[in-house]
C-alpha cells in the first residue's frame, strides 16, 4: 500500500521569523473574531428590539456572510499564495472595519444584510484561515507550536470581546456599540497586519510551461483525487456537528431542568476544553500520522458528542462530558490546519486549503438553521446530539477510509 508523506522540511530551510509576526496575528485574531463574530450574540437582543426585526432574519444576515466567507475564501487563498498575508489581511481589515460601519447604520434588513455579507467577505482574508496560511508557509518545521499559540489566543476572543461588548451596549445602543467596535477592528488590526506581516513570502512556483504563474495543474490534480474529496467531506460533516452542538449546548442543558446560569458555566467550561485539545495537539502529532490523528479526534468527539446526548446526571459527569467535547472541538481546529501540509506539503497551501475547508464554512454557515429543523425532526436536543455524534463518527470513518486509500500526489517541485 502506498503512502503520501509530506516533503521533507529543515529548520535551515526556514529562517528565524520575527516575534513580532506570531504577536501581530495572536492579537488581530482575537480582536477580529471577538467584533466580527462574538458580538453579535451579544448584541442580538438589543437589535431585534430597537428595529423589529426576527432573530431569524438577523442570523439569516449573519449566516449569508458566513456563505460569502466561504466562497471567498477560495479566491482569498489564491491571492495569499500569489501575494501574501500581508496586502490580503490588510485589505481584508479595511474591509471588515467599512463593514461593521455598514452594519451599524443599516436603515433596513436588506442593507444590514449586505453590510453582513461585505463582513463575511472580510473574515475570508482576516480570520484564522489566511492566518493559518501564514504560519505555515513562515514556520515551516515549527508550524505546529505556532498555531498552536495562534489558536490558543484566538480562544480568548469570546472571553475578551463579549464583556467587552455588553459593556459597550449598556453606555451606547447597539448601533454605537457596533461602530466602537469597527473603530477599534481598524486601529489593531490595520496597522498590525501592515507593518508586521512583513517576512519575506515565496514566489509562486511555476507551472508546466515555465511561466510564473503558481501551480494549478498540480492543484487541479490534487483537488480532483477521491482523497482530498472524502478529506472535505469529513471536516464539512464534523464542522457542521461541532458548531451545531456548540450552539445548542446550552438549551439542551435547559430543555433537561438546569438553570441558565450552570448551562452557561457548561459553555463556559466546554469554551476551556478547547483550550485543552489545542495543547494536547502538538504533543499527539509526535505520535501518531496524519490519519490515526484524524480519527483518533473524530471518535473522541464521537463519544463525547454522544455522552452530552445521555448524561443528564450528576453534574460532575456532566461537566467531563462537555470538557471532552470541547477538548475535541479545539483539536479539530489545528487537524483543518495541518489537513493539506500534513498530506500534500506547503506548496498552494493558502489555496488548497480555502478550497477543503469551503464545505465546512457553508456547513457552519447553516447550522442555526440546521439545527433548529433537526431538533423538530428528531423531537428534541438529546436525540439531535445523537444524531450529531454520528455525522463524527462517519467523517472519522471517512478519514480512515481516507488514509487507507491515498496515492501519492507529489508536485514536481512541491518542496518549495
Amino acid at each position: 500500500m502506498a503512502t503520501r508523506t509530506a516533503p521533507l522540511e529543515t529548520a535551515s530551510a526556514h529562517p528565524p521569523v520575527p516575534r513580532r509576526v506570531l504577536i501581530a496575528l495572536c492579537t488581530t485574531q482575537i480582536t477580529s473574531w471577538g467584533v466580527l463574530f462574538y458580538a453579535l450574540p451579544v448584541l442580538l437582543g438589543y437589535i431585534t428590539a430597537d428595529t423589529g426585526w426576527s432573530t431569524a432574519a438577523v442570523m439569516g444576515a449573519f449566516s449569508a456572510g458566513l456563505a460569502a466567507s466561504a466562497l471567498a475564501g477560495i479566491a482569498v487563498g489564491h491571492l495569499l499564495d500569489r501575494l501574501g498575508p500581508r496586502l490580503v489581511m490588510t485589505t481584508g481589515s479595511v474591509l471588515a472595519a467599512v463593514a461593521l460601519a455598514g452594519v451599524a447604520t443599516a436603515p433596513n434588513l436588506w442593507t444590514f444584510t449586505t453590510a453582513w455579507i461585505l463582513a463575511g467577505i472580510a473574515q475570508a482574508a482576516v480570520l484564522y484561515k489566511p492566518a493559518f496560511a501564514a504560519i505555515t508557509i513562515w514556520y515551516g518545521p515549527k508550524r505546529v507550536q505556532a498555531l498552536t499559540i495562534l489558536t490558543l489566543a484566538g480562544g480568548l476572543a469570546s472571553t475578551v470581546y463579549a464583556p467587552f461588548t455588553a459593556y459597550l451596549a449598556s453606555h451606547l445602543d447597539w448601533r454605537g456599540a457596533y461602530l466602537a467596535l469597527a473603530a477599534i477592528l481598524a486601529a489593531v488590526t490595520i496597522p498590525a497586519h501592515a507593518i508586521a506581516l512583513n517576512p519575506p513570502w515565496p514566489a509562486p512556483l511555476s507551472d508546466a510551461n515555465g511561466e510564473g504563474t503558481s501551480p494549478v495543474p498540480d492543484r487541479r490534480k490534487i483537488i480532483t483525487k477521491p482523497t482530498f474529496i472524502a478529506l472535505a467531506v469529513a471536516i464539512a460533516l464534523a464542522a457542521f456537528a461541532m458548531s451545531t452542538s456548540n450552539l445548542y449546548l446550552v438549551p439542551l442543558m435547559t430543555g433537561r431542568g438546569m438553570d441558565t446560569a450552570t448551562a452557561a458555566w457548561a459553555l463556559g467550561i466546554c469554551g476551556a476544553g478547547q483550550l485543552l485539545g489545542r495543547i494536547a495537539y502538538a504533543p499527539i502529532t509526535i505520535r501518531t500520522g496524519p490519519t490515526i490523528r484524524a480519527v483518533i479526534i473524530l471518535a473522541i468527539g464521537a463519544a463525547a458528542t454522544l455522552a452530552t446526548a445521555l448524561i443528564a446526571g450528576p453534574l460532575g459527569l456532566v461537566f467531563t462530558a462537555v470538557i471532552l467535547l470541547g477538548a475535541a472541538r479545539g483539536a479539530f481546529t489545528l487537524l483543518d490546519a495541518t489537513a493539506i501540509t500534513d498530506r500534500w506539503g506547503p506548496s498552494g497551501y493558502a489555496t488548497l486549503h480555502g478550497i477543503l475547508s469551503a464545505p465546512a464554512t457553508i456547513a457552519i454557515a447553516l447550522s442555526p438553521w440546521a439545527g433548529a429543523v433537526l431538533i423538530d425532526w428528531t423531537g428534541g436536543h438529546p436525540r439531535m446530539f445523537a444524531l450529531l455524534a454520528a455525522l463524527v463518527l462517519i467523517a472519522a470513518a471517512i478519514c480512515l477510509g481516507e488514509g487507507l486509500f491515498r496515492r501519492p500526489v507529489v508536485a514536481p517541485n512541491a518542496g518549495r
